[in-house]
């Protein structure tokens, strides 16, 4: 338990498989990663195909988590059959970029993941995280992420979504037969197009998504 101290950090890597893992950290459980601002860029390398399961998450800022230094992009991770739980467990699942970085992160899967308690949001996907003060032109595309069978207990918001601006929105997001309990202020949605949910409940009544 630290500053900076994730659990793991995959970074540009290809065919990557985490299995069977426990994590209690002071930063990110699993954080993907795939170069910073022009550094990722240059290489253009994506961390891609990463399969994340039977992993067992307690304390940290976020779980699984796609970010913030993703300039190189992601593609294909999948992330089942997992467990969170505890109230130092900030999210659940996390995408977490800016306007210096860059990139395209798309085609995500999470499924099968049974969430606790955490203390801010089961999903929390962010365009807007702490930039180093660099010109906003290299916007990132956040696109393609399908969650399923994915339950929580306790948390402030089920769905914590930031989009960009208008016209650099959050796009295609599925949700389906997730059950969100114990959700203290509802959902946060801003500047997303394409969220499709079924069979979705927050505190026993269908999901409300506005977007």
């Amino acid at each position: 338990h630290g500053p900076n101290s994730d659990g793991c950090d995959p970074e540009a890597c290809k065919n990557v498989l985490i299995e069977d893992c426990y994590f209690d950290t002071g930063d990110d459980c699993i954080a993907l990663k795939s170069g910073r601002n022009q550094d990722g860029r240059n290489i253009g390398r994506a961390i891609e195909n990463v399969v994340i399961r039977n992993c067992e998450m307690k304390d940290g800022h976020g779980g699984v988590v796609i970010g913030s230094e993703v300039s190189g992009g992601a593609r294909n991770i999948f992330a089942e059959n997992c467990t969170m739980d505890s109230p130092n467990l900030e999210r659940a699942i996390r995408i977490k970029t800016n306007k210096a970085r860059g990139g395209v992160i798309e085609d995500l899967y999470f499924r099968n993941i049974e969430v606790g308690e955490v203390k801010e949001a089961v999903v929390r996907i962010n365009m807007l995280y702490t930039h180093d003060g660099e010109p906003d032109i290299h916007i990132p595309v956040i696109k393609n992420i399908h969650i399923s069978n994915v339950n929580s207990r306790k948390s402030e918001y089920a769905l914590m979504l930031d989009g960009y601006d208008e016209k650099h929105k959050i796009m295609d997001i599925f949700i389906e037969n997730c059950i969100f309990t114990g959700i203290e202020k509802g959902n946060i949605i801003n500047y997303t197009e394409g969220l499709n949910a079924k069979g979705v409940s927050a505190n026993g009544k269908p999901l409300q998504i506005d977007n």
